[in-house]
């Protein structure tokens, strides 16, 4: 830094006249000023510049910088004789560290039991829905093992109409020979509608899940399931209890005609079938619905059997349309002499040509006229058992012929001794006469069940 001052030059001026005229005057040219700075300020020169500062800026930085230096002299010498500060910073540092690698350890075991939960839960709810899908298809086959069985047991009897026909009041309504034994079985539409029901069409198990989660839908699906395996359980029950009461009410109507059971199911004749012997076993883990419909099997082979039995048995009418008996069974007045006499059958009212059914399965042992019978057809049914069709106008068998029942042997007349046309009918076990009425009776009660 230094003082400097102005310098001034002079530049002289010729004035010259020659011989009175005027001489051109020299003008130098003008230098620009030099500013000096003030004798109180400091400059700072640097690679050729040069920069102005006043003395009041000086101070200032040069008291900035020598505070800034003792307060780090100051920081330092007290870290340096204070260690304890320095290791609770160190440890304040630790803790901090410690604490953060803390809640990143937290973070990741959440995030890895919630991992570990998720698929926990989806195996629960795929171990759940497997279970609930087996019990489907063990329903399912259920309600097809139900569905297998006939709508209508075999009675050996005539074919019932599919429907009743309804009729005026007033108006006679013909009744077919079968009308009063006509077992059929309880319907099982039920349970042929369980196999198409709602449980095997429920919504999927996804949409269920994001309506109200795992638990609804395993809830849902079961509560449905149960109700299909209960009306499954009702429907086999009520088929259980059916074939039980036709079991009961065939043996008692047997007891009641006074037949032998064991002879009966002796003369039965054995149907066409075989085959290898191959026993049902339960194994020890079946449930109650196999126990259950074992057990309907079982009775359902004994109705059958049953069955072929009583189709033996003449409980069945001679004719059809309403029974209308103009003479009954007993001692009566003889039409001819007047005088009491044993009417060893039942007349039946029917008109000329009407058709006559044989009442029971059996073999024609008889079918030609037969004095006052006229004409007259026989058949044995076996076990002693026999009946009678008398005063026919024609005859459509002959002798040695297996009769089926409800098959037309002949026709209405007034054969032999006889005062108008009619059916004389008769029942008797070992050549004796036996009021048929008493077989038609039990035809009535068999119906009723």
């Amino acid at each position: 830094m230094s003082h400097r001052s102005s310098q001034h030059a002079e530049y002289p001026q010729h004035h010259a006249h020659d011989h009175g005229r005027p001489v051109a005057r020299r003008v130098s040219p003008v230098k620009p000023p030099v500013l000096t700075a003030a004798p109180s300020d400091y400059t700072i020169g640097h690679a050729g510049r040069q920069v102005r500062i006043g003395p009041v800026l000086f101070w200032i930085v040069v008291g900035t910088v020598t505070v800034m230096g003792a307060w780090s002299a100051a920081t330092a010498t007290y870290f340096a004789f204070r260690d304890d500060v320095l290791t609770k910073l160190i440890a304040r540092q630790a803790e901090m560290q410690y604490a953060y690698e803390d809640r990143i350890s937290e973070l990741r075991a959440k995030v890895d039991r919630t991992t570990s939960r998720q698929m926990l839960d989806q195996e629960q709810f795929d171990q759940k829905l497997d279970q609930v899908m087996r019990r489907q298809s063990t329903l399912e086959s259920r309600a097809t093992a139900l569905s297998g069985m006939p709508d209508t047991a075999i009675t050996g009897s005539i074919g019932k109409p599919a429907a009743r026909e309804t009729t005026a009041p007033g108006t006679l309504k013909p009744s077919p020979i079968s009308d009063t034994v006509t077992f059929v079985a309880p319907p099982d539409r039920e349970a042929r509608l369980e196999s198409r029901g709602p449980a095997m069409s429920a919504p999927a198990p996804k949409q269920y899940a994001r309506n109200g989660g795992v638990d609804t839908v395993i809830g849902r699906l079961q509560s449905s399931l149960d109700q299909v395996e209960s009306r499954q359980l009702a429907t086999l029950s009520a088929v259980e209890e059916t074939m039980d009461s036709k079991a009961r009410r065939m043996r008692g109507a047997i007891t009641d005609l006074g037949l032998n059971m064991a002879q009966l199911e002796a003369a039965t004749p054995r149907v066409a079938m075989g085959g290898p012997y191959v026993p049902v076993k339960l194994s020890a883990s079946a449930d109650p619905f196999e126990r259950q419909l074992y057990r309907v099997y079982v009775s359902r082979a004994q109705v059958d059997k049953l069955n072929r039995t009583m189709a033996l048995v003449p409980y069945r009418k001679p004719v059809v349309g309403e029974v209308e008996f103009t003479s009954g069974f007993g001692i009566r007045s003889d039409p001819f002499l007047g005088r009491p006499a044993m009417h060893t059958g039942l007349d039946f009212r029917a008109a000329t040509g009407d058709p006559i059914r044989a009442t029971a399965n059996g073999r024609v042992t008889s079918a030609a006229y037969n004095g006052g019978y006229g004409k007259m057809v026989e058949i044995d049914h076996g076990n002693g058992l026999a009946t009678r069709y008398g005063h026919m106008s024609e005859i459509h068998v002959k002798v040695g012929d297996s009769i089926k029942i409800g098959q037309v042997i002949g026709l209405v007349g007034s054969t032999g001794r006889s005062t108008g046309s009619h059916l004389h009918y008769e029942t008797r076990i070992d050549g004796e006469a036996i009021d048929p009425q008493k077989f038609l009776r039990a035809g009535v009660r068999l119906s009723a069940g």
